[in-house]
């Protein structure tokens, strides 16, 4: 699975938001996206699965380009800025109705993702119940819930205490090693620096820096 941006530019309003992106990310690796609130981040992950499409330039999965070939990425799950569920229902029910649009997976795989992200499959709560961590979680349970090809997290440590974020941390690893593509995007260089194989910076809509991390300790090579 390789996801390749072609000098990719963004406007919206007159105002470039992505401006003249090139790069290409490949299965098996976790990219981080690291850069301050309003520096292309999220726009860059809506362009990678097909929620927006570029002004100027061309966007591929697996050489099918978004807006012609495919309207979206065949296997992706995407969690961008807030999860968004119906009030009225449990955490399982929720899932259910969106694992139905597919019907790739039953019962129990979502039972047993929900159970992954640290939450219980039974718990009858209407979701508007819920704590902020807990639909956090939920909402990575619903990105990660097929085993899809790609991941999209969008700071997705937002509102997780300690215990969270190292679930996650741990996630993202299993999913990497079934050998997905995932990218992530974080303000919180620590994190990326843990879990990433490389880090994209972004400034402005622009790629500026390009870190490879490498070995356990994690040693960097700009």
């Amino acid at each position: 699975m390789v996801i390749e941006f072609i000098n990719v530019t963004k406007t919206i309003k007159g105002h470039k938001v992505i401006d003249n992106v090139n790069v290409k990310f490949e299965s098996g690796k976790i990219i981080g996206l690291k850069g301050i609130n309003g520096s292309g981040k999220t726009m860059l992950m809506r362009l990678a699965c097909g929620l927006i499409l570029p002004s100027e330039g061309t966007i591929s999965i697996d050489g099918k380009i978004l807006g012609k070939d495919i309207t979206f990425p065949e296997s992706v799950g995407i969690l961008i800025e807030n999860p968004a569920f119906l009030d009225g229902y449990s955490g399982f029910k929720n899932l259910k109705m969106l694992a139905s649009i597919k019907n790739e997976i039953g019962d129990e795989q979502i039972r047993e993702t929900i159970r992954r992200v640290g939450l219980d499959p039974d718990d009858r709560r209407p979701y508007r119940k819920y704590s902020l961590g807990m639909k956090q979680r939920l909402g990575i349970a619903a990105a990660i819930m097929e085993k899809p090809d790609i991941v999209l997290l969008d700071e997705p440590t937002n509102s997780l205490d300690i215990s969270g974020v190292e679930l996650l941390k741990d996630i993202l690893r299993q999913e990497r090693q079934r050998g997905a593509l995932i990218i992530i995007s974080s303000h919180d260089l620590d994190i990326l620096q843990e879990v990433s194989d490389e880090i994209h910076v972004m400034e402005r809509g622009r790629l500026v820096d390009h870190i490879v991390m490498e070995g356990p300790d994690k040693g960097v090579d700009k």
